[in-house]
């Protein structure tokens, strides 16, 4: 199965590190990230839960919930946790789903054949409130996330979600947005009131309406 921007992501109920869990419940009326990785006791993979883990504050500030995902047992994901806090300098807080028989992976897509048969890649899915898929990313087993893009992807997502806007190239929180081509120019002091310039009729850029 291969879920796209707009899909509604499937529900699952599933054993974690934080206990059994069904994922809409887990979710409630948060934003959630879901994501991947190859296998336990593996470096890179101990490198992104560390880093996931130390942005804790970061994601809830956001009112994003996070779960992790492999293929490998329950008590394998116990023991490699104290490995991740250890050498991380962190405290993993948010679950490792336990997905032995491959149900939540495969519902997802995180198998990919061509790059291995056995164990997930390392897919990252972005989960609205209304249950739909807003963003997805996948790497290689060789290249680890940059979460910090996860973040600003989010904060693009939630203000696009309230305002009338777009974020351009390589924009972070607190710079100008793009007005979206549906506002007519008219109408943009109303909407936008802290100012607008006109860089092409189909290029307006405002302040951030939210700061």
């Amino acid at each position: 199965m291969s879920l796209r921007l707009g899909d509604i992501a499937p529900n699952f109920k599933a054993k974690t590190t934080q206990g059994d869990i069904d994922f809409y419940e887990y979710l409630g009326d948060s934003w959630g990230v879901l994501f991947s990785h190859p296998a336990d006791y593996t470096p890179v993979c101990t490198t992104e839960l560390g880093r996931t883990a130390l942005l804790k504050d970061e994601f809830a500030k956001r009112n994003v919930k996070v779960l992790a995902l492999s293929v490998d047992p329950l008590d394998k994901h116990l023991g490699w946790i104290n490995d991740i806090n250890e050498t991380q300098n962190c405290e993993v807080n948010f679950p490792i789903i336990a997905d032995e028989d491959k149900t939540v992976a495969n519902l997802y897509g995180m198998i990919h054949p061509n790059a291995s048969e056995t164990f997930t890649v390392r897919s990252l899915f972005v989960i609205g409130p209304d249950k739909k898929v807003k963003l997805t990313i996948t790497y290689p087993a060789s290249t680890g996330r940059n979460f910090f893009e996860v973040l600003r992807v989010i904060d693009s997502l939630q203000l696009t979600a309230q305002y009338s806007v777009a974020t351009p190239a390589n924009w972070q929180e607190g710079e100008d947005v793009i007005v979206v081509p549906a506002v007519k120019t008219e109408d943009i002091p109303a909407k936008f009131p802290k100012g607008h310039k006109i860089i092409k009729p189909y290029l307006r850029t405002t302040p951030q309406p939210n700061k």
